[in-house]
């Protein structure tokens, strides 16, 4: 990473997502000087996907900072997400899988967003599951509440369970008495 790359790419960083001309003024200079640069080409990807709602542009630039950097820590959640928003369900699931073997990664966000896709799927109970799991790399206590909160919600996605009738009819002897 050259000095002057990375000061473009920060200043993008910076700018995002508060002033977008500036943000993609300094991103384009930043990939001018080097166009491999994942970290660059991941915040485009962002812009794509969380600003201009271009799905399929996104998707080329996550790609492509994949290609350059398949460890990159970045790249995976954002990606993810994006593949979430534009229904490519199959894809997210593979990117998930990959992004739990990258040695350093948010494993909690990772397992936030398989939950994501589970709960998509209405799945809860796989759902649920998943959030326990990514409560045991959660590292602060924002990020518990914020899993704590989702699986709330997630419960009151569930169907819920009727009573049998012998239940029924149990509960309304117990009240005559």
């Amino acid at each position: 990473m050259t000095l002057t790359k990375s000061k473009y790419y920060f200043e993008a960083l910076d700018n995002y997502p508060y002033s977008l001309p500036d943000c993609l003024e300094a991103l384009n200079y930043a990939l001018s000087y080097d166009p491999e640069d994942a970290d660059s080409l991941c915040l485009m990807g962002r812009i794509y996907s969380e600003q201009i709602i271009d799905y399929e542009k996104a998707k080329l630039y996550f790609e492509e900072a994949l290609q350059c950097d398949v460890t990159n820590l970045n790249t995976p959640k954002y990606y993810i997400k994006c593949l979430l928003d534009n229904e490519d369900f199959e894809e997210a699931e593979k990117l998930i899988i990959y992004s739990l073997k990258i040695k350093g990664i948010d494993k909690c966000r990772i397992l936030i967003h398989k939950s994501h896709l589970f709960e998509i799927k209405m799945d809860f109970k796989k759902a649920l599951e998943t959030l326990k799991e990514a409560n045991n790399f959660a590292y602060d206590q924002s990020m518990l509440d914020f899993l704590k909160s989702k699986e709330k919600v997630i419960k009151e996605k569930m169907p819920k369970k009727k009573k049998t009738k012998s239940k029924v009819k149990s509960n309304k002897k117990k009240e005559t008495y």
